[in-house]
């Protein structure tokens, strides 16, 4: 039985391995091609299929905390990084499973003194045992220098104290809202997501 487990474990660490192989250079994905795209794709289909978390939902240990995206094909996240004189700078997913709470957070860098932010907080509810309907809620831009900003949790920490932001802080129209997300694969360090616009996230679990 020891050694069952001992090869299955080493085929996972192989898999992973593979798959930060595939989006090593990519940028999270600014850097991808088709070619590439379809290599990490295949990439993650190996690592979903060793799932060792087969109810990820009910995993809260493994789920809370501030996630930094590693890699995805999401257009409205990578679009951040085609303004003029802006680059992408680290993006986190945070989640909080006690208050069912996941807070967006991309870093946007500029010149000295202009890095930005962009923030959107949502609300989730599980309905099957990998899949959760995502609400969003709440919108935040600016400037990191005029939040105080200087980590995810901190800036979190302000959010749930009912601070306002300036410039731009405002409620997201909960009507027609259809977004959800399924984690397909759940470990201590990494976790797989895919939207229901067909995009994938590969995110990794800071420490």
């Amino acid at each position: 039985m020891r050694e069952k487990l001992s090869l299955a474990k080493k085929k996972l660490v192989s898999k992973k391995s593979e798959l930060l192989e595939a989006i090593a250079g990519k940028n999270r994905g600014l850097l991808a091609n088709e070619i590439d795209n379809v290599r990490v794709l295949a990439a993650i289909q190996q690592l979903e299929d060793s799932n060792p978390t087969p109810q990820p939902i009910q995993a809260k240990e493994l789920l809370e905390g501030d996630w930094r995206l590693l890699y995805t094909t999401s257009k409205s996240i990578l679009g951040l990084d085609r303004f003029p004189l802006l680059k992408l700078g680290q993006i986190y997913q945070c989640i909080r499973t006690s208050e069912a709470k996941v807070y967006n957070i991309a870093e946007v860098l500029g010149l000295p003194f202009l890095e930005g932010l962009v923030s959107v907080a949502a609300s989730f509810e599980p309905v099957s045992e990998r899949r959760v309907n995502v609400i969003f809620e709440r919108s935040i831009i600016g400037l990191q220098r005029f939040f105080g900003y200087n980590s995810p949790s901190k800036f979190i920490q302000q959010i749930e104290s009912g601070k306002k932001f300036l410039p731009l802080d405002f409620s997201i129209d909960r009507k027609e809202q259809k977004g959800w997300l399924d984690i397909t694969y759940l470990d201590r360090d990494m976790r797989i997501g895919r939207g229901n616009e067909g995009n994938v996230f590969v995110l990794t679990k800071e420490s």
